[in-house]
């Protein structure tokens, strides 16, 4: 039987996503609800290493629901990639009587809990806080929607733009192994395609594609880019359409960073509270070591190790869609 959790870290690592403090603000007054001494870890991983462990209680909280970003700061630890580092973070929770860790983060910060849950006996229950929703086991993932709907209003501006001028537009989106803000943004404004890592895009295919619209003269044209896209991101593809279509009007667009901030959508806050409240509950009831993800409106446990080693696919029907649609 595992010993009963009295003390519990919370910690924010890896990309910032918006909904993140909604999250930690769940995390931290279901722990005080059920008679918990919660603590925030600042820095992610870095945090736990340095000793930068601050004890959190509801006003902690206040008021941060609706803010972007994360309290706790976030950082990428180096250290925490070697034993000696992991070591030093456990014996800093040791010495201050943590046994229970909520890591909300991505694919990164969920390789280290499987790693460090793995070495030390202090539970670790992980919460997917990433806006490239690239964690298997869970439908949504915390900011992913907010990321979107800050593309979609983006792409939305540019394309009266677009229109006004009759142009082809790159817009290149957040995704560096994954293509769910290109495919899903692509698809809800309209994309005329859609180039994402999980797919090899044939850049003949699009050309002809391009001149068929020409012919039609269809002059306005989106295309919608996941930085991490097989040609290297929207620059890269400009560059090999502007040498085969060398009178079209091309024009790119980075949204960048401006997807990762923000206020978090409402749908982002309702999914990081339950998740928040759920990791506590999973403590409680000494369901350790798993990442906690919504299936279908219903709460879904895998093991972290699980989630990590495991993907979320893009399935065909979605491109058949982007097809379609975009004729």
């Amino acid at each position: 039987m595992a010993s009963k959790v009295t003390k519990i870290g919370v910690l924010t690592s890896g990309g910032d996503s918006p909904g993140m403090n909604a999250a930690i603000r769940a995390v931290v007054r279901t722990g005080n609800y059920h008679g918990l001494e919660v603590y925030g870890i600042m820095r992610g991983y870095q945090g736990m290493i340095e000793d930068d462990i601050i004890k959190m209680e509801s006003r902690s909280v206040a008021n941060i629901i609706q803010r972007g970003g994360t309290i706790l700061k976030t950082a990428r630890c180096k250290e925490f990639f070697e034993h000696e580092g992991r070591k030093k973070a456990y014996d800093n929770l040791k010495n201050r009587g943590i046994d229970g860790l909520v890591i909300i983060g991505g694919d990164g910060s969920f390789r280290g809990a499987v790693k460090f849950s793995q070495e030390f006996d202090i539970p670790c229950v992980g919460l997917a806080g990433t806006i490239d929703k690239d964690i298997n086991g869970t439908d949504f993932t915390i900011g992913f929607d907010t990321a979107v709907n800050t593309a979609v209003e983006a792409i939305d501006k540019i394309r009266d733009t677009m229109d006004a001028h009759d142009r082809i537009f790159i817009i290149e989106v957040m995704g560096r192994d994954a293509g769910y803000i290109a495919l899903h943004s692509g698809i809800a404004t309209g994309a005329e395609n859609i180039l994402i890592p999980e797919r090899k895009t044939n850049m003949n295919d699009l050309i002809t594609s391009l001149l068929e619209k020409e012919r039609r003269k269809k002059l306005v044209n989106l295309i919608v880019v996941a930085e991490g896209d097989e040609f290297g991101g929207a620059n890269e593809v400009q560059k090999l359409l502007q040498e085969k279509l060398p009178k079209a009007e091309i024009r790119v667009c980075i949204l960048g960073h401006i997807q990762r901030g923000g206020s978090p959508s409402c749908i982002d806050r309702l999914i990081a509270s339950r998740m928040g409240y759920h990791a506590v509950e999973s403590l409680l009831e000494g369901r350790h070591n798993v990442f906690v993800g919504i299936l279908n409106n219903k709460m879904h446990y895998l093991p972290l190790e699980a989630a990590v080693k495991n993907k979320g696919k893009i399935s065909d029907e979605w491109m058949k869609i982007v097809k379609i649609l975009a004729s």
